[in-house]
């Protein structure tokens, strides 16, 4: 007798435990609603088209403040640069290394003058060559956030 209140008794504790620890999982496995998406295409803003031509690609900025813009670009540019200064979404200086890109979607950081810059990504990873180089590939991903 006292053996089947034990397994009882046991039983209903096991039951508690297994309906806490799959309500603690199913909480911390859900998207964290403060963090910003790497991926610029699940961002919750709406893309705002610009452009014309038969090219297309993604563009999103990050700004200082952590908001975030999206667009989508219609060119027939042959580099990323050439199509977002034509728009006049970039602007910057000519440098040794290319252009060297201090405004984007109307802000302006300078590393000299505040310690901040723009770092320009491709499809989620910095790229390896500057916006004036980067060649358009068709339903890439192209981002500058302020850092």
């Amino acid at each position: 007798m006292k053996k089947t209140n034990f397994t009882k008794v046991l039983s209903l504790l096991l039951c508690f435990v297994l309906i806490a620890v799959t309500a603690l999982l199913a909480t911390g496995c859900g998207a964290d609603k403060n963090q910003t998406p790497s991926d610029p295409s699940t961002a919750d803003t709406s893309s705002v088209v610009l452009g014309e031509g038969e090219k297309t690609f993604a563009f999103a900025v990050t700004h200082l403040d952590g908001t975030k813009a999206t667009f989508d670009i219609r060119t027939d540019k042959a580099t990323v640069g050439e199509a977002l200064s034509e728009l006049g979404l970039i602007d910057g200086e000519q440098g040794d290394y290319g252009l060297y890109v201090k405004t984007v979607d109307n802000e302006t950081v300078d590393y000299d003058k505040d310690g901040k810059y723009w770092a320009f990504y491709v499809n989620g990873e910095m790229a390896m060559q500057g916006v004036d180089s980067t060649e358009i590939e068709i339903d890439a991903v192209y981002e500058f956030k302020a850092e």
